[in-house]
């Protein structure tokens, strides 16, 4: 009997080793991957300090480097690229895990490029989602680490790759793209039961996509992302379904996937009637309970928490997942 297939060789995940619960260590290897990205290559005219500083840390990616070797960098592009890529290396490995580190970011809102902060998501869901045979949930997934379009077709609310749909899908956005040789992103096809075996072989290449209305397919399996995302961060147990319309629901906690879900859920909570054209923004709602009462809020157990999500006027939807984990109504906070 074969084991889970492979998917989003990109992430790097198969350099990482699991540590307690299941969270993931930083390695060498993991942090090379960086160093060998494209940005960081120097060019044929890059000046001798960046040349050995770049050598340096790939022989030795945890190499301390003081900040004269960096400022002493000719060029000043390179100098900020060096700047920003040591910053995040410090503070991977100031943490035992990635997942520390993740909630750490979150819980001081440490600025780091939304680039790097993605590839973290992915990385992490990749370690999440790693059994998992269902590619309507792994599809979903993508949700949390890569903004989307939304179109109208047939009826349907589709979701499709927003750097794929621009035609970039075959650029390098992630550390392992080029040395892996992935395929660059094909024609966009819309996710079903005929394709969907399909998606571990080509799930780099962020090519299918996903329909989020009519039958509610799309929402269960982001409400499942959701669930698993929320217990290996924060071990506790929730149950999420998605929920028809939001003017069935009274509003006692709730919390916005997106910055345009959250402006959405504070205008209803303040009493504001929405309009048409804001109405049609809304993408999902889900209705979030918890296994445990015990660890809500006092004055919140029994009652539902509920998640709005929705897209810009642009039609473009970027979930934040950092949300779900600084914004529910815990009584206590997850330790980094």
């Amino acid at each position: 009997m074969s084991g889970p297939r492979d998917f989003w060789l990109s992430s790097g995940h198969h350099l990482l080793d699991r540590g307690p619960a299941g969270w993931l260590t930083v390695s060498d290897e993991f942090l090379k991957a960086y160093f060998a990205r494209p940005e960081l290559i120097p060019p044929e005219e890059a000046c001798s300090v960046e040349r050995t500083l770049h050598d340096a840390l790939l022989n030795d990616p945890r190499r301390v480097v003081e900040a004269a070797r960096v400022a002493a960098i000719a060029d000043p592009d390179a100098r900020e690229n060096w700047e920003m890529m040591l910053a995040w290396r410090d503070h991977l490995v100031r943490h035992d895990t990635l997942e520390a580190a993740y909630l750490d970011i979150v819980a001081r809102a440490v600025k780091f490029p939304p680039l790097f902060i993605n590839q973290l998501v992915q990385v992490i869901l990749r370690s999440v989602l790693d059994e998992c045979d269902d590619a309507f949930v792994l599809r979903a997934a993508e949700l949390f680490f890569r903004p989307q379009k939304l179109t109208q077709q047939d009826g349907a609310l589709l979701c499709a790759d927003e750097e794929t749909v621009a035609g970039l899908g075959g650029q390098a956005a992630s550390p392992l793209i080029s040395l892996l040789g992935l395929p660059a992103a094909a024609e966009i096809d819309v996710l079903n039961d005929d394709n969907a075996a399909t998606y571990w072989e080509r799930s780099d290449a962020f090519d299918l996509a996903l329909q989020l209305g009519g039958d509610m397919r799309g929402l269960a399996a982001l409400a499942q992302v959701i669930e698993r995302w929320i217990r290996h961060l924060l071990a506790v147990e929730v149950a999420v379904v998605p929920v028809a319309e939001l003017r069935e629901v009274t509003l006692n906690w709730y919390l916005g996937l997106d910055v345009e879900a959250t402006r959405i859920g504070d205008a209803v909570w303040a009493g504001e009637l929405l309009d048409e054209a804001t109405e049609a923004r809304l993408v999902g709602l889900f209705e979030l309970s918890f296994a445990n009462a015990a660890v809500v809020e006092e004055r919140l157990a029994g009652a539902p928490t509920y998640l709005i999500m929705a897209m810009t006027k642009e039609r473009t939807l970027r979930l934040k997942p950092q949300n779900l984990v600084s914004g529910l109504p815990l009584r206590q906070r997850p330790a980094a």
